[in-house]
């Protein structure tokens, strides 16, 4: 939102949200009845084909989107460093609100106006009309409308919504206030009605002409450098035709330089280039990959996850993974198809912390995959090959996500420390931290805690936490029962079976004040808490066992399915990240906006305290010394009971 909002500043359909797409309905429909009724050369081709294209510039966005996303976490040409956050998501978020607007007017010129109704395809001279209609007028005109809009009377109620966004991504260039695009939608149709009214308009000339502009705006808010330099070098005067990502990226910056649309030849004419443009151009496109401190590798979940991924779509990727997006179920094929045959770890998400720095990779597989013995040679291999390639990139810690540090797949990652003993990058399967989120998610006064799921690496080390601390330890059988005795060893006293659980020990209450307005009256509800902690496998008929009101807090990886509701579900082990983090703006699987996993964070701790140690297999750091020296470093525990 503008500094101070001016008139007309939101959007008409505002108030529709996600059904904002109802309103080109009635055209489409009309358009749709048009086409199948109408006879020979009754059928209006050009009519037919604005939802088509509009269907075009959105995927065109996209593409822009997940390149520029997928370009700048990997370092390579990046123009800006600074991250974005999720403010400047949620302010981006209506992009596709002038393609609805352009769906109207091309919907309505096509009916209003006789010259744009049955357009041939092609037609030279028209296409060479917006040419230099655009070169003249066009770039003229937004040139000094551009410096309108930075006098500070318009600035403050219209232009500063655009330039909230110092770091860019390709749909910033259509983030403005109703208003201002109204005004710029006015200067681009002056190609368009001219070539209308002459008669010499085309299919081409006019689509061809509004993805001419959406190339140029996503191009020159990608945050990146692409442009190859021999470019200029073959033809010099390009210079003053084309602008690059590095030249606008400084309006942004800067803000009175570089005013131009596409075309910079206004801003060397009337002096308001910035004297740095050349500059930042070379040093952008010299910059080479980034090289991280920490990997942070995990892997896709279900076939919709890709959507979810920050290389996906914005919109999904800034909010939790809760249900299946039934409306890209569509290309949900494509992309298991696509990520099936793409044999390599990708990066996806990039950060930066206390001078570290952080990188997401993905391995390109779904859960169905990990459960198949036969696919778990080549899961491996492709795990193994990460780890290869972060450690040449000279990372320091790679921390293993989900399933890969499944104990079958991999023996909690010990296998790759038996094939590659002379590794210098420190693999993490951040169990010491996650039994530390666990234990220390228990409230103090709890006496008794019932252990449920599959027994792992992590739930003994946290059945040994709490039997040290006296805490009662029930396991749910005799196999159970002396697995776990174990590994608690002389503490076995605090380890029984669930039969001898005593649902009266746990004594401690939560005080639940209830307002009722009508009376004005407080009153208070006791509860006796029960608490499981439960791991994977977890089944629907244990959770009815449970007693009214238990709370079910998860050391797997995956929450556990929500079958009661008269009990509460605490989140997997994740904690909160400090705000000094930077750059997120995604969430990871179902975890809320600005929470991170606990094995993610583990390897973070890892690299911080620079512990030269892997943390894998058996290993297992200390649960204290982890929880304390998480704390330190600004990480805060996750409390969500839903």
């Amino acid at each position: 939102m503008a500094t101070k909002p001016g008139i007309l500043t939101n959007w008409p359909w505002e108030s529709l949200g996600n059904f904002k797409y109802v309103i080109l309905a009635p055209w489409l429909v009309h358009s749709a009845y048009s086409w199948a009724t109408n006879a020979g050369n009754e059928k209006d081709l050009a009519n037919f084909l604005i939802f088509i294209f509009l269907t075009t510039r959105i995927l065109h966005c996209q593409i822009w989107v997940s390149y520029s996303r997928y370009r700048t976490a990997k370092g390579t040409n990046r123009i800006v460093d600074k991250g974005i956050d999720f403010e400047q998501v949620d302010r981006e978020s209506n992009w596709d609100d002038q393609i609805i607007l352009i769906g109207i007017i091309l919907y309505l010129g096509n009916m209003i106006l006789p010259e744009a109704s049955h357009l041939p395809i092609w037609r030279s001279d028209g296409v060479i009309i917006t040419i230099l209609l655009h070169t003249g007028p066009v770039e003229f005109l937004y040139y000094w409308l551009h410096r309108a809009l930075h006098h500070h009377y318009l600035y403050s109620r219209y232009h500063s919504h655009h330039h909230s966004s110092i770091v860019t991504e390709p749909i910033t260039s259509v983030i403005h206030p109703f208003t201002e695009i109204i005004s710029y939608v006015l200067l681009f149709m002056i190609p368009m009605l001219t070539t209308i009214s002459m008669g010499t308009a085309s299919i081409v000339s006019l689509f061809g002409y509004v993805t001419y502009i959406d190339f140029m705006n996503n191009m020159g808010h990608c945050n990146f450098e692409f442009i190859p330099k021999q470019v200029f070098s073959i033809f010099p005067p390009l210079k003053y035709f084309m602008y690059t990502p590095s030249f606008h990226s400084l309006h942004h910056t800067q803000f009175r330089t570089n005013y131009c649309l596409f075309m910079p030849f206004y801003d060397y004419i009337y002096g308001t280039m910035d004297k740095s443009s050349d500059a930042l151009y070379e040093a952008s496109l010299k910059r080479k990959e980034e090289s991280p401190d920490v990997v942070h590798l995990t892997h896709l979940t279900t076939p919709d996850s890709l959507f979810h991924l920050r290389l996906g779509l914005a919109s999904l990727a800034s909010k939790p993974h809760q249900a299946p997006t039934m409306l890209v179920w569509p290309v949900t094929f494509w992309s298991v198809l696509v990520t099936w045959i793409y044999g390599h770890a990708f990066v996806s998400e990039r950060n930066t912390f206390e001078k570290l720095k952080l990188q997401s990779w993905v391995v390109p597989r779904y859960n169905m995959q990990y459960l198949s013995r036969g696919q778990r040679g080549k899961i491996n291999n492709l795990i193994e090959e990460a780890i290869s390639e972060a450690d040449k990139k000279g990372a320091k810690v790679l921390s293993l996500g989900l399933l890969n540090q499944d104990e079958q797949l991999n023996g909690n990652g010990e296998l790759y420390i038996q094939r590659h003993p002379k590794l210098k990058i420190k693999v993490v399967d951040g169990s010491s931290l996650v039994a530390a989120v666990v234990v220390n998610s228990i409230p103090e006064e709890t006496r008794q805690v019932v252990l449920r799921g599959k027994l792992s690496k992590v739930a003994y080390a946290i059945a040994l936490a709490l039997c040290q601390k006296g805490v009662k330890v029930a396991a749910s059988n005799d196999d159970e029962y002396k697995k776990l005795l174990k590994h608690v060893d002389k503490f076995g006293d605090n380890l029984i079976l669930t039969e001898r659980y005593d649902h009266k020990v746990n004594m401690c209450c939560l005080f639940a004040k209830k307002i009722i307005l009508k009376y004005s009256i407080f009153s208070l509800h006791f509860y006796i808490l029960q608490i499981w902690l439960v791991g994977d496998g977890l089944t629907q008929e244990e959770q009815l066992t449970a007693p009214q009101g238990t709370i079910f807090i998860p050391f797997s990886q995956f929450p556990p399915r929500k079958v009661r509701k008269d009990c509460y579900y605490h989140s997997t082990p994740a904690m909160v990240a400090p705000k000094s983090l930077e750059n997120m703006h995604s969430c990871e699987n179902w975890l809320p906006r600005m929470v991170m996993s606990a094995w993610r964070v583990a390897g973070i701790v890892h690299g911080l305290e620079g512990w030269d140690v892997h943390e894998c297999g058996h290993t297992i750091i200390g649960i204290e010394k982890v929880w304390e020296a998480t704390l330190q470093h600004g990480f805060r525990p996750l409390s969500i009971l839903a």
